[in-house]
Formats: C-alpha cells, sequence, structure tokens
C-alpha cells in the first residue's frame, strides 16, 4: 500500500526542524557578537525519510558537535545555570572524551587549521601589543570552555519538540486518507 500522505507529512515535519534548526543558529550570538549560522554545523543540517513495507524512519543529521551545541556542556568547575546546560548530560572532564580534541578543534599546529584560524581572529598582548599566537589562543579558549562549559542554545531541540506537538495528530489524518482513498476508489495494493 502507497502511503503518500503519510510521506507528505513526515517530509513537511522534517523540512520545518531543519529550516528551523537552521534559523534559531542564525539568531545565536556567539560571544564575540557574531552569529553561529553560515558555518560547518549550519551547512550538515538535513533528514532523511527512510521506509521499508512495515515502517518509516525520520533521520536527523548535523555535525556531531551539533549536540554539545544544542544540549549544552557543563564545566569542570562551573556551568550556566540560567540554561539547561546544567541538566546537560554532557560534561568537560569526565574522561570520555578525546584528551586535548577541544584545544586541536579550535586551531590543530599540525594541520594549520581549526576554528581560530577559520574566523581569522587574534588578541593581543596587553604588554607588548604583539597578536598571540594561534596556539596560544587556543590553549586559553578551550581552557575557559572546560571549566565554565558550554550554554544549551536548544537550537534543534526547541524545533524538534514544537513539530512532534502537532505530528501525531497530522500523522492519523494521513493515514486515515491512505487507507481509505483505496477503499473509496477501489484499487489494489
Amino acid at each position: 500500500m502507497q502511503f503518500k500522505n503519510v510521506d507528505e507529512i513526515l517530509n513537511k515535519y522534517g523540512k520545518y526542524v531543519v529550516q528551523q534548526s537552521k534559523s534559531n543558529l542564525t539568531k545565536d550570538k556567539d560571544d564575540f557578537g557574531g552569529n553561529k549560522g553560515g558555518g560547518a554545523l549550519y551547512n550538515s543540517i538535513s533528514y532523511k525519510l527512510d521506509k521499508s513495507q512495515d515502517d518509516f524512519l525520520l533521520d536527523f543529521l548535523m555535525e556531531d558537535y551539533g549536540a554539545f551545541v544544542d544540549k549544552g556542556v557543563k564545566g569542570k568547575t562551573s556551568t550556566y545555570p540560567e540554561t539547561s546546560a546544567a541538566l546537560s548530560k554532557f560534561q568537560y572532564g569526565s574522561g570520555t572524551g578525546q584528551k586535548g580534541g577541544l584545544t586541536k578543534a579550535l586551531y590543530n599546529p599540525e594541520t594549520k587549521s581549526g576554528w581560530i584560524k577559520e574566523k581569522k581572529f587574534q588578541w593581543k598582548d596587553k604588554k607588548t601589543g604583539r597578536f598571540l599566537s594561534y596556539e596560544s589562543m587556543s590553549y586559553l579558549i578551550a581552557r575557559s570552555i572546560y571549566n565554565k562549559g558550554l550554554k544549551a542554545n536548544l537550537f534543534f531541540t526547541k524545533p524538534f519538540e514544537a513539530g512532534l506537538k502537532r505530528l501525531p495528530d497530522d500523522l492519523i489524518k494521513g493515514f486515515a486518507l491512505d487507507i481509505e482513498d483505496p477503499i473509496i476508489l477501489g484499487t489494489k495494493k
């Protein structure tokens, strides 16, 4: 049996969640006044609808670190109590992540690439007036993030849950239409 109405509803839900998640990223300002949209995370957000004869599977895809941006990460010494980061299952210093991974994501001296170089900003040393190296900056930023954690912004969770509230009713209507059409029109499976 064809479930074109159910397909349409699930695709509509997937598009809604992806579009709203991307929109939320562009509205979310980082500590330097820029937004988090337009980067690798923004470009990676998508969905995939897999269907077999008996079931449907709607997968939402994004960069691995998207979960940390969405849910936040508790810091080693403190966290952001005003957001859901305090409730996050992720925490720096838990021993489960790759050692030095955050520093290398900010700037990897072996490949001479990373977030800091991509964003093209450097701080100046107050004493000498010279720019700090990318390695020094990556260490300082990583240490701060490690201790304070990351604020949760729920860029994905909010649209996912908002769309999920309407989804069961829409699916029931779509499924009913898919069942009724073959009966009324007298078509075969």
